[in-house]
């Protein structure tokens, strides 16, 4: 019966939510006690809890050497967090996005995208047998990983003679209180979704890869979509944009070269359709911002003023994006 593994499921990603809800807070709190700037708490504390659902289903998969959920779920999140939350968001409002997110971090997240490709198909470039993440490419990615947050820390540095620190919210007991308590939750519903969804899959008679896309993926980018439409709504773009963008490079270079260090993830040329989806993905979301900014540079080009945005119809055509998706990973079952 499904009742029991659903239930599993909900109850899993209820308390993943909840818990990273709770780590986003304590953590933050103790980075303002200790002087930290805003700027980098948003691309550090709050990338790094809204993507410690991903984390912690994937080191469960991992040990559980359930490899199609922990690639699976990745892809899926990344493709979700473009297409489906900054969809959302920006038909809430449209999104203002900063110039270096275009330049840099934007590119960043692209090329994580290529670095898995080459990483992960053996088969297809190197003509082995089989193909698979391994060790060493899981070392390549956290290495590539300390690069972006090199980069955040340099942020860091040139924002700190132009912003001060918010003030703590509350004692540092609480703090780590909430910190504990985040942590316990995260890995305890971690290990109730992954069960759940291999239950799923199995008494449905479908494969761990597509429960892997589809809701495992979505649930764990639940916090991403609670944080950035939320951000939308209040008009905190940079966080909208930044969030998802982040949370997309953390996904790859942190949470898959973390995987593949526990244990080596085998690749199939099944996957490459999902890879290439978050590829163009991207692709589509620069265009996007770029599109709104060619046309308004006709009007503003005496001013010498740049406006990238997304709008709410750009926002549209990013949902209908996740729907075509969807309706092909249903179709190729």
């Amino acid at each position: 019966m499904l009742l029991l593994p659903a239930g599993l499921f909900i109850a899993g990603m209820v308390l993943l939510i909840k818990g990273a809800d709770w780590l986003v807070d304590g953590a933050s709190d103790i980075a303002r006690t200790l002087g930290i700037s805003d700027l980098v708490i948003g691309l550090t504390v709050v990338s790094f809890g809204t993507s410690t659902p991903e984390l912690l289903v994937n080191i469960i998969a991992s040990l559980q050497g359930n490899a199609d959920i922990a690639i699976g779920n990745i892809l899926g999140s990344n493709i979700a967090n473009i297409l489906l939350i900054l969809g959302i968001s920006a038909t809430i409002t449209p999104i203002a996005v900063q110039r270096s997110t275009i330049i840099k971090e934007i590119p960043f997240s692209l090329l994580a995208a290529f670095a898995m490709f080459v990483m992960a198909n053996d088969t297809l470039i190197d003509g082995y047998t089989g193909s698979e993440l391994g060790r060493g490419d899981g070392i390549l990615f956290i290495g590539f990983f300390i690069i972006f947050l090199y980069y955040i820390f340099g942020m860091q540095k040139r924002a700190d003679s132009y912003e001060e620190h918010s003030k703590t919210s509350m004692p540092v007991c609480k703090s780590l209180s909430f910190i504990a308590i985040g942590l316990a939750a995260i890995v305890t519903g971690g290990k109730l979704a992954v069960d759940g969804a291999i239950e799923i899959a199995i008494t449905l008679g479908i494969s761990q890869a597509l429960i892997a896309l589809t809701i495992v993926a979505v649930g764990t980018s639940l916090p991403e979509l609670a944080t950035s439409t939320v951000a939308a709504y209040k008009g905190k773009a940079d966080i909208a944009v930044g969030n998802i963008v982040g949370s997309n490079i953390f996904n790859i270079f942190w949470i898959l070269g973390i995987s593949a260090l526990i244990k080596p993830l085998p690749f199939t040329l099944a996957n490459n359709p999902d890879l290439f989806m978050v590829v163009f993905s991207t692709i589509l979301l620069f265009f996007i911002i770029h599109n709104g900014q060619f046309h308004r540079r006709l009007l503003l080009w005496w001013k010498q003023e740049k406006d990238y945005r997304i709008n709410r119809w750009e926002g549209g055509i990013l949902l209908a994006t996740y729907f075509v998706y969807l309706v092909y990973i249903g179709w190729r079952v």
